[in-house]
């Protein structure tokens, strides 16, 4: 689209806002769009960045993303967070996603390497325990508040720093950490009691 080619990632300056940027954006205001990306696009890109490494892939993620809140702009409600964490989201999955499918296709080669090995019957067996575990924390997310699952899926599952979560989560960081702390204690107490096959 015309407007991410003509328009180039700046540092943030006085916020704008955001919300009514991406409900303009998603009737169809390119300017509206024009401007979200330059208060906002600085941010995503470092995201992506500490995500994927490389600077190139970077970019071009990045793009993906604006063209991505192009798309679903009008998707976007405020009442279920704020603008930068919704912009946030999607840059962190976009990223997560293109590692991923870089993963994929290096893990099909080591499959098809492997798959004439015969597996050992103790291989076998831990695969069943693996399971086992992974249905037990499964089960231990449902014993935590919503803050806390948030706050732990971010860190642990999307591979975000403290710090990014409480960016992400617009939240101070000694409260994303004390959540993050107070969750983990729950889960392990909820696991010990519940899961004999992980003790």
């Amino acid at each position: 689209m015309s407007v991410l080619e003509d328009s180039a990632p700046v540092a943030p300056a006085a916020e704008p806002d955001l919300a009514g940027l991406l409900m303009r954006a998603g009737n169809g205001d390119e300017q509206s769009f024009a401007t979200l990306y330059r208060h906002t696009s600085a941010r995503v890109f470092g995201l992506v960045r500490r995500i994927v490494v490389d600077s190139t892939i970077s970019e071009e993620v990045t793009q993906e993303v604006f063209l991505q809140i192009w798309d679903r702009a009008a998707d976007f409600t405020p009442e279920l967070g704020s603008p930068m964490a919704w912009i946030m989201t999607l840059a962190h999955r976009r990223a997560v996603d293109r590692i991923r499918s870089e993963q994929a296709s290096r893990n099909r080669l080591a499959r098809w390497s492997a798959s004439e090995v015969q597996t050992p019957f103790d291989e076998v067996m831990e695969t069943v325990l693996a399971r086992a575990e992974t249905m037990a924390v499964r089960a231990a997310f449902a014993a935590l508040s919503d803050k806390q699952r948030q706050a732990i899926e971010m860190a642990y599952y999307r591979g975000l720093t403290y710090a990014q979560v409480a960016e992400v989560l617009e939240a101070p960081l000694g409260t994303v950490k004390g959540r993050i702390r107070d969750g983990l204690g729950r889960l392990r107490s909820v696991l010990e009691l519940e899961s004999p096959l992980m003790s």
